[in-house]
């Protein structure tokens, strides 16, 4: 079933580190998303501080390791989720809505 970005019924049943630089989220609607954390790191939601719409554009412009890993993963409310990582930064509050519209597999891209 193709995602539906937005949808009350798609935020995380379950999310996990399948290892240290992988996390795996099982959204409800039985979508399953996997981000490596060095590519995962740059898209830092940035703009919902600054107020913009696109938060796509605002990739951090910072040296990110490849052998960057997630340290801990927390629940902020019921909307979202802030990472640390393994080089001691928090940065950013990522949305369930924001993480579904990251999702790298095939068919979300095409959307």
């Amino acid at each position: 079933m193709p995602p539906q970005a937005g949808s009350a019924s798609n935020h995380s049943d379950k999310d996990k580190k399948v290892n240290p630089g992988e996390l795996m989220i099982l959204w409800a609607d039985g979508h399953e998303t996997h981000h490596l954390a060095p590519g995962f790191a740059g898209n830092v939601p940035m703009c919902v501080m600054q107020g913009r719409d696109d938060r796509r554009s605002n990739h951090l412009p910072i040296h990110i390791p490849d052998a960057l890993e997630f340290r801990k993963i927390e629940l902020v409310g019921q909307y979202a989720l802030q990472f640390e990582w393994s080089d001691g930064h928090r940065t950013g509050i990522y949305s369930f809505e924001y993480l579904r519209e990251l999702c790298p597999c095939p068919v979300c891209k095409k959307q």
